[in-house]
């Protein structure tokens, strides 16, 4: 199976030199892409999550963010000769990256995803809505793997996770999902994330996931997930693996033309929520401020996710439900 990220390896960010791949629109008067290589899927890109969520808000407005999805779990393979063994083996593994992330997760896997495409798919398309139905879809779709524990790796698993997001058209991320032309989309992100620059291959690095590219089964490579490209007037630097806030604020700095201003001030939680809907623990404890009045803790084995007072669907409501200890 091909969901394990976290082998020591490959790491260091530095200059890159450019490769091939599908360019984002520029806006007007922005120098510096970020470019994110993830999957709905991953135990490691949800414990990024709340640092590159900060990285990006802090960066709004300097710079553009366009997300490759990896496909970590390909529709081709192989399925487990012992399903239940291999549901075992991954949840423990989930439970370590977890525990060092300090990220919430199920407290029963029910199943390994068996395939990224689905989910893939769905927030690919969601992309059409805007970036902020895009997060929030991306978000319940890793809520139904690390929260609910109940993978969203068929297109009805995708729908139920999605349906009620705030701002998005359902009939339409429905048509979207099944279109030729956003599987065309995910087919060029599995082919450019397989594709890593050289700075990933063959490197070596401390911690649980330095960021080493993986070595895939037609003697190639693919970017471990997540990896985090940043382009500018400055070059380019490229940060896989598990990095701090400082490794992604200090990367989108060597490349933009001018010095980052310091942060402004600290998002309070309420305008977090109000933005995401969903937040957890790491992203709580970057805010300030209490939470709104009506906000349900939904307690899963490594601490709570808070949802917003209107939330009244997705995984962790689900969650929520099946569960007598969640306020």
């Amino acid at each position: 199976m091909s969901g394990d990220e976290g082998e020591a390896g490959v790491e260091a960010w530095g200059t890159a030199a450019a490769t091939a791949g599908e360019v984002a629109t520029v806006a007007v008067g922005v120098e510096v892409e970020v470019v994110e290589y993830t999957d709905p899927m991953c135990p490691w890109s949800w414990a990024a999550e709340p640092r590159l969520r900060a990285l990006l808000r802090e960066a709004e407005g300097r710079c553009r963010h366009r997300r490759v999805f990896g496909v970590l779990f390909d529709e081709d393979e192989e399925p487990a000769p012992d399903p239940a063994a291999e549901t075992a083996w991954y949840a423990g593994y989930v439970q370590r990256i977890t525990d060092h992330a300090g990220a919430p997760r199920a407290a029963r896997l029910g199943w390994v995803a068996a395939s990224s495409w689905p989910s893939s798919l769905a927030a690919a398309a969601a992309e059409a809505q805007g970036p902020l139905v895009a997060d929030r879809v991306l978000r319940r779709l890793r809520e139904s793997v690390f929260v609910l524990g109940e993978p969203a790796d068929t297109p009805e698993r995708v729908l139920a996770a999605v349906a009620g997001v705030p701002g998005l058209d359902e009939p339409r991320l429905r048509a979207d999902l099944a279109s030729a032309a956003v599987r065309e989309r995910v087919l060029r992100d599995r082919a450019e994330a397989r594709r890593p620059l050289p700075e990933v291959i063959g490197l070596r690095g401390d911690g649980p996931h330095p960021g080493a590219a993986k070595e895939t089964e037609d003697g190639g490579h693919r970017y471990a997930l997540p990896t985090v490209v940043f382009t500018g007037p400055g070059g380019r630097r490229v940060v896989p693996g598990w990095r701090s806030p400082d490794e992604y604020r200090s990367a989108l700095a060597a490349v933009s033309p001018a010095p980052l201003p310091p942060a402004d001030r600290v998002p309070t939680a309420e305008e977090l929520l109000e933005r995401y809907r969903s937040l957890t623990g790491p992203e709580l404890a970057g805010a300030t401020g209490g939470l709104p009045a009506g906000a349900r803790r939904v307690p899963t084995a490594n601490g709570d996710v808070v949802l917003h007072p209107q939330e009244r669907s997705g995984p962790a409501v689900v969650a929520a439900h099946r569960s007598p200890a969640a306020r």
